[in-house]
């Protein structure tokens, strides 16, 4: 097993009689936790860990971030919730723009939408004891709406939307094992892929074509969680992904195609924290010091593109909770600093997405507006960061990325277990 790289306190190294000396990741001086009203809120006990069931934010943004889609609701003039419907943001335009889908029936609160490619949108929906899929799609002044078909079982979730655009997966959770269906893209609607050992649940891909997906496996008769690389292209073949110790829960929370980039959670330190990784490298995993937050939880929702080979310099994106609400943090594996920034009024927290040169884009709606776009750019770690919202949020609007690149399909291999020459191509 590979031995964690636990900084700034001491520590025994998993699955070794080591001894791992302190080290720190931080610059001189302690950043606060803004406040986004502006002023300084101290705040309560810490929050507890973040499950890892499958869950999907309040805005869910295809894997190119030009659309979105969400469940949200008519309001009457008293300001109290009418019907619930799903609702489309179109974001790779000058401005964004949203779209309402209503149908003659209100959605349920338990529904889930997902957007695809093309502009429309995937509702999953409860019906006694299935669930049904269908597509939803602007028609003129009215709504359109294309059954998929149904699947028969006690719980199912959808997955974070396919790289390829087209497709849509979703997870069926049993006593033993954990179904693996694609319920959009095929030829005749939902099709069973695979039944996986254990419970599984997260969900991260690891490559632009849609064909390696990352999820958390706790094994059937119970034990530690560990992150497994399941590869569509090969019948949904099962291998390990994270290894830190024998006995750790090690969850992966995201992952960058590009440079091999991970973001993971795990209680290998001796509590849960934050740590990160690259895909196929000889080097341990690392839990940054400055992403321990004592009063808030921090979780990661957005990785910069386009950074090949470069997995330090990446710009990653985290949502940041506390008793003030939630705010948007900016961290660098080679900057060691937590930059805290304040998030436009009425952010879908959770939601947003990076340009290739490092601005950050978060989608938010208010009184003000139904649809907007705020643009962050990614502080240099050699500044002090900023306490309150920059000028750019008040901004509508999104800066469209370059052209995608499509890298070699990486093979996954447990962190600190691979081959010195790094990642490699998989036929």
């Amino acid at each position: 097993m590979t031995a964690c790289a636990i900084e700034d306190e001491a520590a025994e190294a998993a699955g070794t009689g080591e001894t791992v000396e302190p080290e720190s990741d931080e610059p001189d001086g302690a950043e606060e936790a803004p406040d986004p009203a502006g002023g300084a809120t101290e705040l309560p006990e810490p929050l507890g860990p973040v499950p890892g069931e499958t869950v999907l934010p309040a805005l869910t943004l295809t894997a190119d971030g030009a659309y979105a889609a969400r469940l949200t609701a008519a309001r009457d003039a008293s300001g109290t919730e009418t019907a619930r419907y799903a609702e489309r943001w179109t974001l790779d335009g000058p401005e964004p723009y949203a779209v309402p889908l209503p149908l003659d029936r209100p959605e349920e609160a338990g529904s889930q939408v997902l957007p695809l490619a093309d502009g429309r949108v995937l509702i999953r929906r409860r019906v006694a004891d299935h669930h049904t899929f269908s597509l939803l799609y602007p028609t003129g002044p009215g709504t359109g709406e294309l059954p998929l078909g149904a699947v028969e079982c006690a719980e199912l979730t959808l997955l974070p939307p396919s790289p390829d655009g087209v497709s849509a997966y979703a997870l069926s959770t049993g006593a033993y094992s954990t179904g693996l269906w694609r319920v959009a893209g095929g030829a005749f609607g939902p099709e069973h892929l695979a039944d996986l050992p254990g419970r599984c649940s997260g969900g991260a891909w690891l490559d632009r074509a849609g064909r390696l997906l990352a999820l958390d496996r706790e094994p059937a008769g119970g034990g530690p969680v560990k992150a497994v690389a399941v590869d569509l292209g090969r019948g949904a073949e099962m291998t390990p992904l994270l290894q830190i110790a024998p006995d750790s829960n090690d969850r992966l929370l995201l992952a960058d195609p590009d440079s091999g980039l991970l973001l993971l959670r795990s209680d290998a330190p001796g509590h849960d924290r934050l740590g990160w990784g690259v895909l196929g490298s000889c080097l341990p995993v690392r839990f940054p010091e400055c992403l321990r937050l004592p009063d808030a939880a921090v979780t990661p929702f957005a990785v910069q593109p386009g950074q090949m080979l470069m997995p330090e310099s990446c710009a990653v994106a985290l949502r940041i909770d506390g008793a003030a609400g939630s705010w948007a943090g900016i961290w660098r594996p080679s900057g060691r600093r937590l930059h805290q920034l304040a998030a436009p009024e009425g952010w879908l927290a959770g939601s947003g997405s990076w340009s290739r040169d490092g601005v950050l884009a978060l989608p938010y709606a208010n009184e003000d507006t139904a649809c907007a776009v705020a643009l962050l750019t990614a502080p240099s770690d050699l500044e002090p960061s900023a306490g309150a919202a920059p000028a750019g949020c008040a901004e509508s609007g999104t800066q469209p990325s370059a052209a995608v690149t499509h890298p070699p399909l990486c093979r996954p291999v447990p962190l600190g277990q691979a081959p010195l020459m790094g990642r490699t191509a998989s036929d």
